[in-house]
């Protein structure tokens, strides 16, 4: 068996000096001496986290634009339609990854404001039904 010094080089040990006798007590090995260094944390600034969880969120804001812009075609156009217009617009301003899904947010709520304005042509009302 060998030992690692301080320098990293290997010294080499004899069996003898891990030989214990049946009626002697265990020596105690030295305790490695301490470092006059202090070891010394990294800290993370609150500001580091924040811009790390950015895109993240304008992800999950671009796939709200997207869900709300779809859904807005058949209910709640007034509502749904600014709401994914906005949204899309924040995701694609904070650099989203998903750059497509914003801009088809962004389409989707367009379309739905569409939807309600030639409704309100046709109908005088933003109701519609299918069939007669």
């Amino acid at each position: 068996m060998g030992t690692l010094t301080r320098d990293h080089q290997h010294t080499a040990t004899t069996p003898a000096d891990h030989r214990r006798t049946p009626h002697s007590a265990p020596t105690a090995t030295p305790a490695p001496p301490a470092t006059a260094e202090p070891t010394v944390e990294p800290t993370v600034e609150p500001t580091t986290i924040r811009h790390s969880d950015r895109p993240r969120d304008a992800d999950g804001m671009a796939v709200a634009a997207f869900v709300l812009g779809l859904v807005g075609l058949l209910v709640f156009n007034l509502v749904f339609g600014p709401c994914a217009i906005a949204l899309a617009t924040l995701a694609l301003l904070r650099g989203t990854h998903r750059k497509g899904r914003a801009f088809l947010g962004l389409t989707l709520g367009v379309a739905d404001l569409v939807v309600l304005f030639s409704l309100l042509a046709a109908n005088d009302t933003v109701t519609w039904q299918f069939g007669g």
